[in-house]
This record gives structure tokens, sequence and C-alpha cells, in this order.
């Protein structure tokens, strides 16, 4: 079987955390920046969680399992 080569691009833009969520930048981060306000320039620094839609095809990018179900043993 071949290995699972990770996607460059999609592992520079997401991190994985300790408990294996995907945490993922806000857009618009550096162009015209300084017309936006301090507010909004301080919460461009924040994670945000991926959602449960791109979950699933981010994982298989980044060579990733799926994450287990609860209740399920095999």
């Amino acid at each position: 079987m071949p290995k699972i080569k990770t996607h460059k691009g999609t592992a520079k833009r997401f991190k994985v955390t300790a408990n294996r969520k995907l945490r993922r930048l806000k857009h618009r981060r550096s162009h015209k920046r300084l017309k936006k306000t301090k507010r909004v320039r301080r919460s461009f620094d924040k994670d945000l969680p991926v959602s449960k839609a791109d979950d699933k095809r981010l994982r298989r990018l980044l060579g990733l399992r799926q994450k287990k179900r609860p209740g399920d043993d095999s």
C-alpha cells in the first residue's frame, strides 16, 4: 500500500490540538489591516474551531484518522 501524503498547504493553515481537534485562523488577516479597528485586529490572533462539515475532508488531507465515535468499540 502506498503511504498517505500530508497536503502541505493544508498543514500550514490548520493546527491539531492535544485532543485531536482542528483549529483554524480567520481569513482577511493581512489586506487593509490598518483600516480595521483594534478590536477586530486582536480578534484575528485567536484560533477558531473548524466546522463539522469541513472536519472529515481536512482530516483526510492532513493524513489523520477519523475521530472515534462514542460507543464504537471495534
